[in-house]
């Protein structure tokens, strides 16, 4: 069965932490707005007519007819199915544990340049972004990955990886949130990288992983940009 993926067009965005997972477990799926004419129209239709359960917005995923919303939702999904999540259920709950903290450091590190509402232009809310930006390179950063660096530093979770031996849908997404910070703040995470040496060697581990080394080397893979959450304003990493 060919998974059904729905997400806006042209920005890895949040639909890009499920496309990291589909990928990594080589499953088949569409990116629909992206490989389709009528994707767009689709994403609409599912959004707004045709679903009893409609997704509040994307990413969003269609399992058969399962419609699935909320990237940590659409993980949790996937995680059991593609083998990407523990088989035990404390480490299953866990991992979700850890993909929910990273949903909240994607929506700070989007509210670092939007400080103020997200209908607004950056150039509207400039200086607030600038004071926002500040004290999310100076705090927060440090606070999510330091958080991650203890995590990778306890020798009971029995393995390389964040939820054990196997690789999971959180080193992966990890991997995607450490990228956008590197992105966004190149400067900052200069500074910052040294001291959370466990999370740099698990995002080289997951770069090195022989389906995730060819997606990004394809053209499937989207670049960061300044029209998604992870944006590069100088001025915002002084």
């Amino acid at each position: 069965m060919t998974y059904e993926l729905y997400y806006w067009p042209g920005l890895p965005g949040r639909g890009e932490f499920v496309r990291l997972a589909l990928e990594q477990a080589g499953a088949p799926y569409i990116d629909l707005v992206r490989d389709t004419p009528s994707g767009m129209s689709a994403l609409t239709k599912l959004m707004e007519h045709e679903a009893a359960m409609p997704p509040f917005a994307p990413p969003f995923l269609k399992d058969g007819s399962r419609i699935i919303g909320q990237t940590a939702a659409i993980l949790l999904h996937l995680g059991d199915r593609l083998k990407l999540a523990p088989r035990d259920p404390a480490k299953r709950l866990w991992t979700h544990q850890m993909q929910l903290t990273i949903a909240d450091a994607v929506t700070e590190a989007h509210n670092a340049h939007h400080p103020v509402a997200v209908d607004l232009y950056y150039e509207d809310q400039k200086p607030e972004a600038r004071r926002a930006a500040k004290s999310f390179r100076e705090e927060r950063i440090p606070k999510f990955l330091g958080w991650f660096e203890r995590i990778l530093g306890n020798e009971k979770r029995g393995g390389k990886w964040l939820a054990g031996r196997a690789v999971s849908y959180a080193d992966l997404s990890l991997f995607q949130l450490v990228e956008g910070f590197r992105y966004a703040f190149p400067k900052a995470m200069k500074g910052h990288e040294t001291d959370f040496p466990r999370v740099v060697a698990l995002v080289e581990a997951v770069r090195k992983l022989p389906n995730i080394a060819a997606y990004l080397g394809s053209p499937r893979h989207l670049a960061f940009n300044e029209d998604g959450i992870f944006r590069h304003y100088p001025e915002l990493d002084a």
